[in-house]
């Protein structure tokens, strides 16, 4: 028995293959499948399985663009009613894969037709070797149970009721192979290492320590971090079954007044990919500006309309096929095409630009020191800004500036600081996009306010495996 992890910062998802001698099981594959068949090429291995834990809220999966390419057999919850063709399972449905033997617990409550896959190689003994626990159990954490309205209560009961009426009562050596590590919004507070034991977890494993149902309850229903945009619509693209990636068509090249004719249509939006400081520097009036070296895809589905084209800008053809890759994860297909020579020909071309400027450590202290007329906006998470943040700051997490610009005035300076200056770049874009022109951007954020001896350290931007809101 071979397990193999893939990994994709930023979504921090993990997937699995799980492999005999001659065929493999892929299991909650990302929707960017050619690092599974290259995988199993390389291991001279048949992919003839393809397991689905739950229906994923967080990304798009690859279930279908996998099952077209190699033939292999989905097998999902009986309990999503998915759309498409599959092997519907539930609880003690039982398959073998060579000399592995799988079988399935139904563990509801990171969403209500969740399911583990327990493996035994029978190879070697009758006992448990693993389990493919998607959002069920994480390391160091236990998946979220709000994210459907109205729900929350009834899944955080059932949640407790899975771990530790099944998954928790596997014998302690179980490998614990989980959906999601440090950086998910699909938990709270995982861990940095990427697997663990049912033992392990049993011990150290705060959530899971909880033994009082109630309480257990409580701590599962506030206080939680806030779900992006395009949780509420992947679940239902896993159900029905995402559109073949094959079947869509790359970023194309776009010269400026093929851009700047598309940029006027209300089926379009601009997205601008660059880094906040080339954002800055200019940028066609009315983008978005996600930064490809912050958590981009998070973001992207988080704040971009899921029914308009995308017209992006970048600094190199390669980064919009990385974009579009990106994009697809979260759900958002409508790449129409990049900039063609970026910002250099937009210009040259005669067409206008908007600027954010730029605010650096020292001067957003000379300018907190002498008192300066300006609105200091923290736009990082509420439990980043509890952590620490600089007196007198408002806190506006970035994603909530599309419906609370209206707490801003437009006539006084406004200085917008995260942790390293790039959920701040998104938040200057947004109030562009509402009027707003007397916008700075603290580059380097909390972070390089910090390093330079102006405050104490933030206690969540220093954490080195932590949410990878701060970027690369």
């Amino acid at each position: 028995m071979l397990v193999q992890q893939f990994f994709v910062p930023g979504l921090a998802h993990s997937s699995y293959l799980l492999g005999g001698s001659a065929s493999c099981a892929i299991i909650d594959p990302r929707r960017d499948v050619d690092i599974y068949l290259e995988a199993a090429k390389a291991l001279g291995l048949e992919i003839s399985h393809i397991l689905l834990t739950h229906l994923h809220a967080d990304f798009v999966s690859g279930h279908l663009d996998l099952a077209a390419i190699t033939g292999a057999r989905v097998y999902a919850p009986k309990s999503a009613a998915c759309s498409f063709e599959h092997q519907a399972v539930a609880e003690g449905d039982s398959f073998s894969i060579e000399d592995m033997a799988l079988r399935v617990l139904e563990t509801p409550g990171h969403t209500p037709e969740h399911i583990s896959f327990v493996v035994v190689d029978t190879a070697r003994g009758p006992e448990p070797a693993g389990v493919f626990c998607g959002d069920t159990l994480f390391v160091g954490d236990v998946g979220r149970p709000d994210l459907f309205p109205g729900m929350a209560l009834e899944l955080a009961t059932k949640l407790f009721g899975s771990l530790h009426d099944k998954i928790m009562k596997l014998p302690p050596y179980c490998e614990v192979y989980p959906a999601h590590g440090a950086g998910s919004l699909c938990g709270r507070a995982m861990g940095a290492k990427r697997t663990s034991t049912v033992g392990y977890e049993n011990l150290y494993n705060k959530a899971v320590a909880i033994a009082n149902r109630d309480e257990f309850i409580a701590s599962l229903t506030t206080n939680m971090p806030a779900a992006p945009d395009h949780f509420s619509r992947c679940s239902d693209i896993n159900r029905k079954g995402p559109k073949l990636v094959a079947g869509l068509p790359g970023p194309k090249p776009l010269p400026a007044a093929r851009f700047a004719e598309l940029k006027e249509s209300d089926a379009c939006l601009v997205l601008d990919i660059r880094s906040y400081e080339s954002f800055g520097g200019q940028h066609v009036p009315g983008s978005f500006h996600v930064d490809l070296g912050g958590n981009f895809a998070t973001f992207a589905g988080w704040v971009l309309p899921p029914d308009r084209k995308i017209l992006l800008v970048v600094d190199r053809p390669a980064e919009a096929a990385e974009a579009a890759v990106a994009l697809r994860r979260v759900g958002l297909d409508q790449v129409a095409g990049y900039l063609e020579g970026g910002l250099f020909e937009w210009a040259k071309s005669g067409r206008p630009t908007e600027h954010v400027g730029q605010l650096s450590a020292p001067e957003l202290k000379r300018r907190l020191s002498c008192g300066d007329s300006f609105v200091l906006v923290d736009v990082r998470a509420p439990r980043e800004f509890e952590g620490f943040h600089l007196e007198g700051a408002l806190n506006i997490p970035a994603p909530e500036i599309r419906t609370r610009h209206s707490e801003l005035d437009p006539a006084i300076d406004i200085a917008l600081v995260c942790s390293t200056g790039h959920r701040s770049s998104l938040a200057a874009s947004i109030l562009q996009q509402h009027g707003f022109s007397r916008i700075w951007n603290v580059a380097g954020g909390m972070t390089g306010f910090s390093a330079a001896g102006f405050s104490p350290e933030c206690p969540m931007c220093v954490i080195p495996h932590g949410p990878r809101f701060m970027g690369k």
